[in-house]
């Protein structure tokens, strides 16, 4: 089984990418945010990789890190309707932090937006993953703890306020929950919820 690829990039397709490692060119099918991060042919580049063997082919996934392979990994293992075709158009239309969010917020929409992703398969990774998140936050992981807790409901109602009032604004409840846990560690738990929209807004303006 192949875990990793470390070599230098051969092409870069809509799909994949080939590298060369010791000419050898390995095709590995990668999510559209790691296509689009490569730097180029003939440049230098590291996959995480997931093999897989059928009968009838091999096939490689590529990845930029390890998280985004476990993501990758965690969707079709605990999501019911779920391949590997949707689970790298997830992973191509959001991060792996992004995705943690829009979990814990239980945010179908967000997740929804990636092709091919209709409402119930979304409602279902939002539903079936939500335990796992904090686990896969990478760098959500700070203020994964309170996004979970909005999701659920369970937030202090300053908190739940500052949120829906900056995301009546226009900002995504995700960029508005990352505000306000911002002002959280400013103004202290205590805070009242106009102390945390005033602090969030300073937050969004930098």
């Amino acid at each position: 089984m192949i875990g990793k690829l470390k070599g230098i990039i051969d092409e870069i397709a809509e799909d994949h990418c080939i590298v060369d490692v010791g000419g050898v060119g390995y095709v590995a099918y990668c999510p559209a945010r790691t296509l689009a991060a490569l730097e180029g042919e003939g440049t230098a580049v590291t996959l995480f990789i997931e093999t897989y063997v059928r009968e009838d082919m091999i096939r490689l996934y590529g990845f930029r890190s390890a998280l985004e392979r476990e993501w990758f990994r965690l969707l079709q293992n605990n999501v019911q309707g779920v391949g590997a075709k949707v689970a790298l158009s997830v992973l191509s239309t959001l991060s792996a932090s992004e995705l943690a969010n829009a979990i814990a917020l239980k945010d179908a929409a967000t997740v929804a937006r990636a092709p091919g992703v209709g409402k119930k398969v979304a409602e279902r990774i939002v539903s079936e993953l939500k335990s796992k998140a904090p686990a896969y936050a990478g760098e959500a992981s700070d203020t994964i703890g309170l996004k979970q807790e909005l999701g659920e409901g369970a937030a202090p109602s300053a908190v739940a306020d500052a949120v829906s009032a900056l995301a009546n604004l226009g900002y995504s409840r995700d960029v508005a929950a990352n505000a306000v846990a911002a002002a959280l560690k400013e103004a202290g738990e205590s805070a009242e919820a106009g102390t945390l929209i005033r602090l969030g807004l300073k937050e969004l303006a930098r």
